[in-house]
């Protein structure tokens, strides 16, 4: 039998609960996306989803394991930087519960599924909230790898 909680304390604890859907994605730094690419897919045996460039990034989607999360491999995030990205229901209910607390955002950021806040834990680990607008974006992405286009001089441009 479960113990008795004032209805107070249920409605605390299931917001809880119910805030954080699942870690769906690690954000990683990849300073050299190709090199990171390679070694993820074939020192760690990873499976390269996608590999996209878009407003002056890269990002790549790396799946290590059977299920969550994915890697999300980024060219534009500090190499110190590697951040826990959980999906919620709602970004700004989430957001505005969790400032109710005395929580601090950071930065409001966009991921290929949708809008994220980012924020830090006391120890200055770099955590975010998303809301998945875009469900259908990983099978879209699924498969597409843009290559690097090359300028007059042999360099990559970004």
């Amino acid at each position: 039998m479960l113990p008795a909680f004032p209805n107070q304390e249920i409605s605390k604890i299931a917001d809880i609960v119910m805030m954080f859907e699942s870690l769906d994605f690690l954000y990683v730094p990849a300073p050299d996306i190709e090199a990171s690419v390679q070694y993820y897919t074939k020192v760690l045996d990873g499976r390269l989803l996608w590999k996209i460039h878009a407003y002056g990034v890269w990002v790549a989607c790396v799946k290590l394991a059977r299920g969550k999360p994915y890697v999300l491999l980024a060219d534009h995030i500090d190499r110190k930087d590697m951040m826990l990205i959980y999906r919620v229901a709602d970004l700004d209910d989430a957001a505005a519960k969790l400032r109710a607390r005395g929580w601090t955002e950071e930065n409001r950021v966009e991921i290929p599924p949708g809008p994220c806040c980012t924020f830090r834990d006391p120890a200055g680990n770099v955590l975010v909230i998303y809301e998945n607008v875009r469900p259908f974006i990983m099978q879209e992405f699924k498969g597409k790898i843009d290559k690097p286009a090359r300028a007059a001089g042999n360099e990559l441009q970004r």
